[in-house]
């Protein structure tokens, strides 16, 4: 049933109530903004500054759910949808704009660049559409679509165009594979400790930046650990028992 003007709807809470609701929902948006901000980095051929920006909107994205949880944003605005802004967002950081990086940075020829972005755009939008995404201990169901993690890789490592290419297609169809890959934020199971990398990784890849995409011998053994860490946890995953009755 439709609801015309003149009807009156649920209560609204007053303002500076739903201030704070408000407040959370347009830091979540600010990540679009970053994403845009990052795309035309990438076009001028600045990828450092590219990743600086996806980096700043990964933290906001890392950041904002336990914000929005604390302050009870659902209570407080429930018009607006917090998941589906975060959805939006995600898709937009996560995917699109290192598509666009990748078109960029000089792999494959544009054509040939262009082909592989459209295939981690297109597998990406069905795995986020899959209601199957998340298993019910909170873990990813397939490679869980962090495109811009791995183009930073390819673009700091600069493997030869074969090599991308099979890093990409394994990726995409890792995508829609029996696998499981950790939640930092959602999964219990060794939290702590992928908490704490998840610190280091970020540590390591601003270091990365900072030196123009060319990391130190640490800074490179730290990303590559923290790859194999992240890559490798779900092998020991803890398969909860399905519940009596």
């Amino acid at each position: 049933m439709t609801t015309e003007p003149g009807d009156a709807g649920p209560s609204r809470k007053p303002f500076g109530t739903r201030l704070p609701a408000y407040l959370v929902h347009f830091f979540t948006a600010s990540g679009g903004a970053l994403a845009f901000l990052s795309l035309f980095a990438a076009i001028d051929g600045h990828f450092a500054v590219a990743f600086a920006w996806l980096g700043v909107a990964l933290i906001v994205d890392g950041v904002d759910g336990t914000i929005a949880r604390a302050l009870h944003v659902r209570d407080r605005v429930p018009n607006i949808s917090g998941d589906v802004l975060d959805l939006v967002i995600d898709f937009t950081t996560y995917v699109f704009v290192p598509a666009g990086i990748l078109v960029f940075c000089n792999i494959w020829p544009k054509p040939l660049a262009m082909g592989w972005g459209i295939i981690i755009i297109v597998s990406a939008a069905l795995y986020f559409a899959d209601l199957r995404m998340k298993t019910p201990d909170n873990w990813f169901a397939g490679f869980p679509a962090v495109w811009n993690v791995v183009v930073f890789y390819l673009v700091v490592y600069e493997p030869s165009a074969w090599v991308a290419s099979v890093i990409i297609a394994a990726a995409a169809i890792g995508q829609a594979m029996p696998l499981v890959f950790v939640h930092p934020f959602r999964v219990q199971q060794f939290k702590p400790l992928t908490l704490g990398m998840c610190v280091v990784w970020a540590i390591a890849a601003f270091a990365c930046i900072a030196e123009g995409l060319k990391p130190d011998p640490v800074t490179n053994v730290v990303l590559l650990a923290c790859a194999a860490y992240f890559c490798g946890l779900g092998l020991l995953r803890r398969i909860p028992k399905p519940k009596a009755g």
